[in-house]
């Protein structure tokens, strides 16, 4: 039986392009903790669907978890103005939340 990223890789490989399938195989990948792998999918996402608040929440989480500050950062005030342009309020707290904790824990370091 198929996993899920085969699933979705096999989507994806028919030519069935789109900012949902793309975070749907970044969200696979980062459960699988297969980081290079989810950003790059991630970043397509957002590169196709620019206010895709939810895909930038989960950018900026790969990024941190690959060990990409910096790029983290990014990603979020990104998806925090994404957020804005949406109004997708959630998504707009949660990424402000995960901002400030980078900023602090690099001012502890």
């Amino acid at each position: 039986m198929p996993t899920p990223i085969e699933n979705l890789e096999r989507l994806l490989a028919s030519g069935k392009e789109g900012a949902l399938l793309r975070f749907g195989l970044g969200n696979a990948y980062s459960q699988a903790q297969r980081w290079p792998e989810a950003i790059a999918h991630l970043q397509r996402a957002v590169a196709l669907d620019p206010d895709y608040s939810a895909a930038w929440k989960l950018l900026g989480k790969a990024l941190v978890a690959s060990g990409d500050i910096a790029a983290a950062r990014t990603a979020y005030a990104d998806g925090i103005a994404a957020a804005r342009r949406k109004g997708d309020k959630q998504a707009l707290r949660e990424m402000e939340v995960f901002l400030r904790r980078l900023a602090n824990d690099e001012g502890q370091a």
